[in-house]
């Protein structure tokens, strides 16, 4: 759903406005809980969404989700134990389309642009997570076409680091079946999210042992999350 960013190696992110996500449709207010509610029910009965290793989302602080990137409905379906929005980037003409994206704005949505990039959306992520919000990225960049996992970028790992917080990977299953990109309407097939124990960043010194942790703790997220799927996915 949205591209990986490029983050810069030499030095950490900066904070932008700190007024970032107080809009009311994204904190956990009455309407977003309707909606939540409504999607969940949804959710559960069409796609007889199942739930494992709820138990190890932190309670308290600020950190990021990672699942693998299989269906346009992957935030929906994974936020939905969450009491309120998981904050998470999608394509900018989405945000503002007129229904879908005052929508996805209540689930947690902010833009991020397709074409180039966008270092002001990893920076509102960041402020977001030093805020203490919880966060969803996609490491693959956007969604597999294949069913098979693409290569994790480094830029969750790299958030992660600058932020000081850990990161929980999230397994989809079913979800390339249930509603790809190659499908115009969802199906219903069974669909699990599997929460994994969160993952621990290293603290790193100097650029080169920076370099070095961002590339191995990307491939340690991906085989966490490749674990829970079947080998022809992986």
């Amino acid at each position: 759903m949205k591209p990986e960013l490029q983050v810069e190696k030499s030095a950490p992110l900066e904070s932008p406005s700190p007024n970032y996500g107080t809009d009311s449709a994204t904190n956990g207010g009455r309407y977003f809980r309707i909606v939540r509610a409504s999607c969940a029910a949804i959710f559960r009965l069409y796609f007889r969404l199942e739930f494992q290793g709820v138990e190890n989302i932190p309670k308290t602080g600020p950190f990021i989700v990672a699942p693998n990137h299989q269906s346009y409905l992957d935030p929906f379906w994974v936020s939905v134990p969450f009491p309120n929005p998981l904050r998470y980037m999608t394509w900018d003409r989405f945000i503002y389309m007129p229904i879908l994206g005052h929508f996805i704005r209540t689930l947690g949505a902010f833009p991020v642009k397709l074409e180039t990039g966008d270092r002001a959306a990893l920076r509102l992520s960041l402020t977001h997570l030093q805020q203490g919000g919880r966060l969803m990225i996609f490491p693959e960049g956007g969604r597999t076409r294949t069913g098979k996992v693409m290569p994790f970028k480094s830029g969750v790992i790299r958030v992660a680091m600058d932020a000081n917080v850990s990161i929980v990977p999230v397994t989809i299953v079913g979800g390339y079946e249930a509603y790809n990109a190659h499908h115009i309407l969802p199906r219903p097939r069974k669909v699990k999210i599997i929460y994994h124990p969160p993952m621990i960043l290293p603290v790193c010194q100097g650029k080169e042992e920076m370099k070095n942790a961002l590339c191995d703790q990307a491939a340690r997220l991906q085989a966490i999350v490749e674990s829970a799927l079947p080998i022809n996915q992986r």
